[in-house]
C-alpha cells in the first residue's frame, strides 16, 4: 500500500498538511490549561480582568487551531485526491497497454472495482493518516504529559483503563479484518453479475429470464450484504464499550479529584483540565482504533491494485522499429499459437503471404482460429512459433506503436462510442478532414443512412441496426491510413447486395488497390473473389489459395459450399 502511496502522493501537500496538523494538536492541547487558570486565578479569586484576558487569549488561540485544522483538511483532501487522480490514471494507462493474455487474468468487472472501489479505499486512508493516524499519537503523548503536570496521582488511571481499552479494540479488530478482506472480492463478484445483467439485458429478455436473473443478483447482493452486515455489527460494538470506558474514567476521575480537592492537594481548574486531557487521550485511542479499521480494507485494495500495476509486460518491443518496405506486405511463415494454460494449440503450421493490392479471405467453422489468427496480426498476442511479417519486417522488430499504425482492424463486435458520427469516425484519423471522412461512408455503404456528420449516436450505437454498426466500424476503419485493413467477419450482419457492393467499392478504390486487405468470413461468397484464401479446421490450416483452386482441391471448402448452396446463402 505504502509502496504506490509513496510515487504518486504529492509530498509538498503531505508536508503542509503535518505542520497544520502538529499546530492543531498544540493550539487543543494549550486550550484546557488555560482553563484551568481562568478557574484557578480567575474565578476562584474574583478577577474579572484575569478572566477577560484570558478569555480573549483562548478565542485567538481558538481561532488558530480552527485555521490549522481548516488548512490541514484541505491539504490532506488534496493529497487523497491527486493520489486517487494518479493511481486512476495509471490504472487505465496500464491497461491500455495489457496485451489480452493479461487482460484475462483479471477480469473486466474486477477492473473496473480495482479503478473505482479500491481507489476510493486508498483516498479514504490516505486523508485518515494526515488527519488522525499522526495526530492520534502526538494527541496522546501530549495530553499525557499535560496531565502528569496536573495531577501525577491521577495519570495512574490511564495504567488500568488504556489496557482494556486497547484488549477490547484488537479483539474487534481480529473478528472484523477478515470481514473486510472478503468485501472486496463480493464486490467484484456484485459488479460482475450486475454488469452482466445491464450488457445482456436483450437477451434477457428475448429468453424471459428476468426472474432468473433477478435471483442471481439478488443472491450475489445477499451475500456482499450479509458480510458488510456482520463486520459492521462488529465494528458498531466498539462505540457502546468505548462509551462506558470514557465515561467510567470521568467518573474515576471526578470522584479521585474530589477527594484531592478536600484535601487541598489539587485545584478545581486542575481537575477540569485533567478531566479534558483524559478525554483526549482516550480519543486519541479511539482514532488509532478507526484507522486500524480501515487500513485492513485499504491495504486489501492496495494489493490489488499493486496486482495490476504490477502485471509485466509480456509482449517484448524494441526501442526503435526497423526499416519498413515501402510496399505493403503480409506474411505467415510456420505460425502456432496456445493460448495461456491451454493443453492444445489453437493455431498449427499456419503459412500464407500477400503483397500489395492483394486480399486474404478466412474461412472455417465455429471455433477454427479465425479470429485468433488475425489477433496476431496487431500483435494482441505473440505467436509460440514462427514469424509474422509486416511489411517485409518481423513484427517483433517493430515497436507496437508503428505496428498497430500501419494496421487497422474492424472487430468481429462493431464498438460506436457516445457522441457523433464525426467523433465516432475520427477516432480512427484525429485529422480527418470531412471530405475524407464521406468517402470512407461512401465506400462502406453508410451514406445512405448517415444524412450529417453530426448525427447522434448513442452508446453502443443502439440507435442504428447491426448492419448499420458494421458498415460505421467498417468507415472509421478505412478513415485510418493504413498498410493493412482486416475485416474480422465484418460483413455478417449486411445483405449479399451490400456485402457486394461494399467489397466492390473496396477493389475499386485507389488508395485500397496499394494494401494489403485481409476478410474474415462465414459465406464463400464474401471471400471468394480474394487472391488468397486459407481454410482453418481446428486451428490447422487445411488449405491455401485461390476460390477455384480450392473448389476444385479441398474438400473442407468443397463441404462449405455445398451446405451454403442448399442454404441459399451462396450467389449462384
Amino acid at each position: 500500500m505504502f509502496h504506490i502511496m509513496r510515487k504518486r502522493i504529492p509530498m509538498l501537500a503531505v508536508w503542509g498538511s503535518i505542520l497544520f496538523m502538529v499546530c492543531q494538536v498544540m493550539g487543543t492541547l494549550y486550550i484546557p490549561n488555560i482553563t484551568s487558570d481562568i478557574v484557578n486565578k480567575g474565578i476562584t479569586k474574583g478577577d474579572t480582568h484575569y478572566i477577560i484576558v484570558a478569555g480573549l487569549h483562548m478565542i485567538g488561540v481558538s481561532l488558530a487551531v480552527i485555521v490549522a485544522a481548516g488548512l490541514n483538511v484541505l491539504l490532506s483532501s488534496q493529497a487523497s485526491q491527486k493520489l486517487g487522480k494518479r493511481l486512476r490514471n495509471d490504472i487505465y494507462r496500464k491497461v491500455l497497454y495489457l496485451s489480452n493474455d493479461e487482460f484475462d487474468q483479471i477480469g473486466t468487472s474486477s477492473l473496473i472495482t480495482r479503478t473505482t472501489n479500491d481507489v476510493v479505499q486508498m483516498q479514504n486512508v490516505t486523508m485518515m493518516m494526515l488527519r488522525m493516524m499522526i495526530m492520534a499519537p502526538i494527541m496522546m503523548i501530549g495530553a499525557s504529559f499535560m496531565a502528569y503536570q496536573k495531577n501525577p496521582q491521577l495519570t495512574k488511571i490511564f495504567v488500568i483503563v488504556l489496557p482494556i481499552l486497547i484488549i477490547i479494540v484488537a479483539v474487534i479488530l481480529y473478528f472484523a479484518d477478515p470481514l473486510f478482506r472478503k468485501m472486496q472480492a463480493k464486490t467484484d463478484r456484485l459488479n460482475l453479475v450486475f454488469r452482466e445483467g445491464l450488457t445482456g439485458v436483450r437477451v434477457i429478455r428475448a429468453f424471459r429470464q428476468d426472474d432468473w436473473e433477478q435471483k442471481r443478483f439478488a443472491a450475489a447482493n445477499q451475500d456482499y450484504t450479509h458480510n458488510a452486515q456482520k463486520v459492521f455489527s462488529i465494528i458498531a460494538v466498539m462505540s457502546p464499550l468505548t462509551t462506558l470506558i470514557m465515561s467510567g474514567t470521568n467518573i474515576a476521575i471526578t470522584w479521585l479529584g474530589a477527594k484531592y480537592i478536600s484535601m487541598q492537594t489539587m485545584q478545581i481548574g486542575n481537575l477540569l483540565a485533567f478531566m479534558t486531557y483524559a478525554s483526549q487521550i482516550l480519543m486519541s485511542v479511539m482514532m488509532l482504533s478507526m484507522i486500524f479499521v480501515v487500513v485492513p480494507r485499504a491495504q486489501a485494495s492496495g494489493v490489488r491494485i499493486r496486482e495490476v500495476l504490477d502485471l509485466k509486460k509480456q509482449l517484448s518491443e524494441p526501442q526503435t522499429s526497423k526499416m519498413l518496405d515501402d510496399e505493403a506486405s503480409l506474411s505467415f511463415h510456420d505460425v502456432s499459437f496456445r493460448y495461456q494454460d491451454a493443453p492444445q494449440l489453437s493455431l498449427q503450421q499456419v503459412n500464407f503471404q500477400a503483397q500489395s493490392g492483394q486480399s486474404v479471405g478466412i474461412i472455417g467453422g465455429t471455433g477454427s482460429g479465425k479470429t485468433t489468427l488475425i489477433s496476431l496480426i496487431s500483435r494482441l498476442y505473440d505467436p509460440e512459433t514462427g514469424v509474422i511479417k509486416v511489411d517485409g519486417q518481423d513484427i517483433r522488430a517493430l515497436t507496437i506503436k508503428d505496428l498497430r499504425e500501419r494496421v487497422s482492424v474492424v472487430p468481429q463486435k462493431s464498438i460506436l462510442f457516445k457522441g457523433n458520427v464525426r467523433a465516432n469516425l475520427q477516432y480512427g484519423d484525429q485529422t480527418a478532414t470531412d471530405d475524407k471522412l464521406w468517402h470512407a461512408l461512401k465506400i462502406a455503404q453508410a451514406d445512405e443512412f448517415i444524412e450529417t456528420l453530426d448525427q447522434t449516436v448513442e452508446q453502443n450505437g443502439d440507435n442504428f441496426s447491426g448492419g448499420q454498426k458494421q458498415r460505421l466500424a467498417i468507415a472509421r476503419a478505412l478513415v485510418k491510413d493504413a498498410d493493412i485493413y482486416v475485416f474480422d467477419d465484418s460483413f455478417s450482419a449486411l445483405d449479399f447486395k451490400t456485402d457486394a457492393k461494399l467489397r466492390q467499392a473496396l477493389k475499386d478504390d485507389p488508395q485500397m488497390q496499394q494494401k494489403v486487405i485481409v476478410i474474415v468470413g462465414q459465406r464463400i461468397s464474401t471471400i471468394a473473389d480474394s487472391d488468397v484464401i486459407v481454410v482453418l479446421d481446428q486451428g490447422r490450416m487445411i488449405g491455401c489459395g485461390t476460390h477455384q483452386e480450392l473448389k476444385a482441391s479441398n474438400a473442407m471448402y468443397q463441404e462449405i459450399i455445398t451446405s451454403q448452396l442448399k442454404e441459399g446463402s451462396v450467389d449462384a
